[in-house]
């Protein structure tokens, strides 16, 4: 990064640092208004920053608003931020004599050797590690936003008490900020649980929490997307199988899961042994491979796996399809040899190219390397991760270096995708392993007569079904492409004249697999004709007299486009042509 960006918002530390100061203001805005307030704990975060509260009423937007009014008066006065450090047993006094119990806590679980330093703007101090800016006027008092608030527990601990959060946002001018909260309201319209129960799409409900219903369209539009997953795959030369989703105790100790996510799984015991019901494909993969034996010749292999996978997510984690505790993983394991390693990225990478265009999704890699806690030998992950940047630069793309945040087991790629709104969502993830193939002692029979042990590749497309499926629900605003909407066109007939007619070429639509129906209700024709726009609905035929007579239809698009009279050949031409190519335009 050039020296000028250092500090401006193109450098991500330099944001996360504002983004720290703003929450030390908006602290320092709500002691001075109600002192009795104690101070939790006040992140930067991915978007901003939040802060949380032990106050004795519940904040309100009035409340924010006069705390916004102060945050501007601090801004404008531009107090230093000094850094000092204490002992630990004046540091715990300090916080004491301040009626500042939360800050005491994190004082004391702090290790023994640890330093513990404290920011000071004007009259406030705060117990934080840093960075921050130099002085508080460096935040413009009208680029910054107090934007909700909501219930959070001590530490992230159900069993402790429920503080309150303050999100905020901030950014160097007040365009920037009007921009990033266009977007926002943009968001919440596009909000896909909104929008499921819209369009009938899921449902979410108490008796299941983090367990999503599928309704009649919903599955229409899943079943179409795994279609589609397969038809590529199939190209690609991938083969599918289906693994248990329970196996035993031994299974997941052999693979590591017992020792290191049983915390995350689900268990029971059949016929006095433990059994787990599978929070990953992989181990079951193993298995498969395993069954028979393997030659040099049947290498590289990909087998492609469509597996429901539950994994045990908190309460308060839930969100819609995004995080739900049984989804879908479209994973596929490549078993290789070392030789094949990057003729194989490339091509899962290719597969990536193909399936996230059809969608409009762009999306930028990051190498993640070798973490603290990684098993196998340095040089051997020296070599994967080589590999891995020398496929992606060989292939015309960049990549950006995650240090450290590579799978215990093997360094990755990681595909962050960019929606229309701008966002980015991790689906895709292609990741290199070397462990597993040892723990489950798979084995290939080489040129040379001799049994040599293949390395592995895990990869995800999608990354789930169900979340891929909320990830593009909101990207397109639940207007889908007519090859993927639920209902691809509606009937409707002006008169009770037309009924006939209307269903008449309603069941042409169906013969040749157009996803249709008919609208024969006693409603005024306008109105049919917003809810079809309502429900996204990508056609609408409109059928009167005129069309009876000549043997046409009235073609209108959900945007309010009318395209005049077609013959119904032309018309199943034209949508038949847009589905073959999967277009995203009407």
């Amino acid at each position: 990064m050039s020296e000028e960006n250092l500090y401006t918002f193109e450098n991500p530390e330099y944001r996360k640092t504002y983004w720290h100061t703003c929450s030390h203001i908006m602290a320092q805005a709500i002691k001075r208004l109600w002192p009795e307030v104690q101070l939790a704990i006040g992140p930067a975060i991915d978007e901003g920053w939040y802060y949380d509260f032990d106050a004795p009423f519940s904040f309100t937007p009035e409340h924010l608003e006069k705390i916004e009014a102060e945050m501007k008066k601090i801004c404008k006065e531009r107090l230093k931020l000094e850094r000092s450090v204490k002992p630990r047993a004046e540091a715990i006094a300090y916080m004491e004599s301040r009626n500042e119990p939360y800050k005491v806590e994190l004082i004391q679980d702090l290790p023994e050797d640890a330093e513990i330093s404290f920011y000071t703007q004007g009259e406030f101090t705060d117990l934080c590690a840093g960075p921050h800016l130099d002085h508080t006027g460096r935040v413009k008092h009208n680029g910054f936003k107090l934007t909700t608030t909501c219930g959070a527990y001590w530490r992230g601990d159900s069993k402790r008490k429920m503080l309150q959060r303050i999100y905020g946002v901030a950014f160097p001018s007040k365009d920037e900020l009007d921009q990033y909260l266009q977007r926002i309201e943009e968001a919440k319209k596009r909000d896909h649980r909104k929008l499921g129960k819209e369009l009938g799409l899921f449902m979410l409900r108490d008796e299941g929490p983090g367990f999503p219903f599928f309704l009649p369209k919903g599955m229409v539009l899943r079943n179409t997307l795994i279609d589609y997953w397969r038809q590529v795959h199939k190209r690609y030369g991938y083969v599918e199988i289906s693994t248990p989703i329970m196996l035993n105790r031994q299974l997941w100790e052999r693979s590591g899961h017992w020792e290191h996510y049983k915390n995350n799984m689900y268990t029971t015991v059949i016929d006095d042994t433990d059994f787990a019901i599978k929070p990953m494909n992989c181990p079951g993969g193993m298995l498969v491979y395993a069954s028979e034996p393997h030659s040099y010749r049947d290498l590289p292999l990909r087998v492609g796996e469509l597996g429901l996978v539950h994994r045990h997510e908190l309460s308060g984690a839930l969100h819609g399809l995004f995080r739900v505790r049984c989804f879908t993983q479209d994973d596929a394991h490549i078993f290789m040899t070392w030789d094949q390693m990057k003729d194989e990225i490339k091509n899962v990478v290719k597969l990536f190219d193909e399936v996230y265009s059809v969608f409009g999704l762009s999306y930028q890699i990051e190498v993640s390397t070798m973490p603290e806690d990684h098993i196998g030998e340095k040089e051997t992950w020296d070599s994967a991760t080589e590999i891995l940047k020398s496929a992606v630069e060989e292939m015309g793309k960049t990549y950006v270096i995650n240090e450290g945040d590579g799978a215990f087991y093997g360094p990755k790629l990681d595909f962050h995708l960019a929606d229309s709104l701008g966002r980015t969502w991790q689906c895709g993830t292609i990741q290199l392993d070397m462990q597993l193939p040892e723990r489950f002692e798979l084995e290939y029979v080489g040129e040379d007569g001799l049994k040599h042990r293949p390395v592995m590749i895990h990869r995800v497309v999608l990354g789930s079904i169900e979340r891929f499926i909320g990830v593009i629900t909101e990207h397109f605003a639940g207007a889908f492409p007519l090859w993927l909407s639920p209902v691809q066109v509606k009937v409707l007939p002006v008169t009770d004249r037309a009924h006939a007619y209307a269903k008449e070429l309603t069941q042409r639509l169906v013969d040749a697999d157009i996803r249709a129906e008919g609208d024969y209700r006693s409603e005024k024709l306008g109105y049919k004709i917003r809810e079809a726009q309502m429900q996204k609905i990508p056609y609408m035929l409109v059928v009167g007299d005129r069309d009876m007579e000549n043997g046409t239809v009235s073609v209108r698009t959900r945007k309010g486009d009318d395209l005049g009279a077609m013959t119904m050949e032309d018309f199943l031409a034209k949508c038949q042509a847009e589905i073959d190519s999967k277009s995203r335009d009407l």
